[in-house]
């Protein structure tokens, strides 16, 4: 016998007689348990997360073979949708290629080459870990059999009024061309300007100065805002003012948003450009004027002078037409949070976009009722006020 024990010497050899003997898959005549593997990213590598996870579910799924229950724990990759895209894209732009080119068709099969060359490290890292799923069973996200149950579930959930079509702001990545998630966004202080424009008055009284940080957005701006408290400008209210640069009026309103501190205290409201803009939009039923293309061009809706320009091009040329135009009051440098994509490090637009939502308040009242009443228990147990809070606040 060996003074030490290598666990090199039998590990492997062990674990092939397992699954060759088919006992990872279900065969008790016990009650039905299954375990629903997490997919992990076909483009990724399994890390110590996965490690711990995968211990707590395989000693939960040996424990209940070893009483007699019939018991699964379905293993699966998931194509993890932009990532892979961009793997892909990175190996065509090697090859002087780009996806357009390929067309949705071809593109796809290579998502599937890239799948074959890369998913086979994830389950080979189970094997080794000796993760006891049911080999036979697993599953890609990109079958085709789960996307017909995708597409057939899609189907359902809308004809019940659970999945609609929604025209929001979203974060945009001109880069990948697609909404992105909040967690996909990163907020990096950097250094940049703050602006101060004249918005002439219409009755020639005089003007506002607001101060923003992204003059080239004003072309889409639909009223200047200031708090309603603001002795400076509350004979103001309710008056218009000529958008620099364009032939449009919009008017002066009042909003608790406003910050009378900081800047002039007048603030441009682009309800299709900014987050904060977009809510102050809907409480005063204002337009939503998006003047940006998805790559981050000027739209149709800017004046003729400015459409096709970069968003970058078009704030240098508006900054300069507004000091020719006398409109440029001063410049300021000023710290700012810049956010960028997770992936491209792209400067993310918040973009007025059509997407797909599902309803959550519907979903959240059972799910907390689950939870209350003892049926899914959190473990540790302070997690059910962190839980409460994610339903309670959850965005319809």
């Amino acid at each position: 016998m060996d003074k030490a024990y290598s666990p090199h010497a039998i590990e492997q050899s062990l674990y092939e007689r397992w699954e060759s003997a088919g006992w990872f898959t279900p065969h008790g005549d016990g009650p039905s348990y299954c375990i629903m593997l997490p997919p992990p990213n076909v483009t990724g590598t399994l890390h110590m997360g996965h490690a711990f996870q995968h211990t707590l579910m395989d000693i939960l799924t040996r424990w209940h073979r070893m009483r007699g229950d019939r018991t699964l724990w379905q293993s699966g990759t998931d194509h993890a949708g932009i990532a892979t895209q961009m793997v892909v894209e990175r190996q065509l732009n090697a090859a002087g290629k780009h996806r357009l080119d390929l067309g949705r068709k071809d593109f796809v099969e290579r998502v599937w080459q890239w799948k074959e060359q890369s998913g086979g490290t994830i389950t080979r890292q189970m094997r080794r870990l000796g993760a006891s799923v049911d080999w036979s069973r697993h599953k890609f996200t990109m079958d085709a059999d789960l996307s017909l149950a995708v597409t057939e579930v899609f189907v359902r959930l809308h004809d019940k009024g659970l999945i609609y079509r929604g025209k929001r702001l979203v974060n945009w990545d001109p880069v990948l061309l697609t909404a992105v998630s909040d967690l996909e966004v990163l907020a990096e202080e950097e250094q940049g300007s703050l602006w101060h424009l004249r918005y002439p008055l219409t009755d020639g009284s005089g003007h506002v100065t607001v101060a923003t940080t992204r003059p080239e957005t004003l072309l889409g701006d639909t009223a200047v805002a200031v708090h309603p408290d603001d002795e400076r400008y509350r004979a103001l209210i309710g008056k218009l003012v000529k958008l620099p640069l364009t032939e449009r009026e919009i008017p002066i309103i009042a909003d608790t948003y406003v910050e009378p501190e900081f800047g002039s205290g007048c603030v441009k409201i682009t309800p299709a450009h900014d987050f904060n803009d977009y809510e102050v939009g809907l409480r005063h039923d204002l337009p939503q004027i998006n003047v940006l293309t998805p790559d981050a061009r000027l739209n149709d809706n800017a004046p003729p002078r400015y459409r096709g320009l970069d968003r970058a091009a078009a704030r240098k040329q508006i900054v300069a037409d507004l000091e020719s135009a006398g409109l440029l009051d001063r410049v300021e440098p000023h710290k700012l949070m810049v956010p960028r994509g997770d992936r491209t490090g792209a400067a993310i637009e918040p973009y007025l976009t059509d997407q797909w939502y599902v309803k959550i308040e519907p979903l959240a009242s059972p799910a907390m009722r689950a939870v209350e009443d003892g049926r899914i228990r959190f473990v540790p147990g302070n997690w059910d006020k962190t839980y409460f809070e994610w339903m309670r606040n959850i965005q319809p």
